[in-house]
């Protein structure tokens, strides 16, 4: 699964991008994320090989720190 928030600048998008290094160690077994800084595009990639249900938290789980993440660099 792909999500894409678009109209971000590359700043922003890597400030997002290295905010959440810290969760994608930790990831759940079966689920990975792949965060990459497309012209003016900050793209997600999701994937998984198991629950269905834990892999949307994972994604709701993400976007919640996206949200924080662009509040604080306002």
């Amino acid at each position: 699964m792909q999500v894409v928030l678009s109209n971000i600048s590359k700043e922003k998008a890597e400030t997002v991008k290295k905010a959440l290094e810290p969760d994608n160690v930790n990831f759940p077994e079966g689920l990975s994320l792949y965060v990459e800084n497309i012209d003016n595009k900050l793209v997600f990639n999701f994937e998984s090989k198991k629950n269905m249900k834990q892999f949307i938290a994972t994604i709701d789980e993400v976007l919640e720190h996206v949200q924080v993440a662009l509040k604080v660099i306002e």
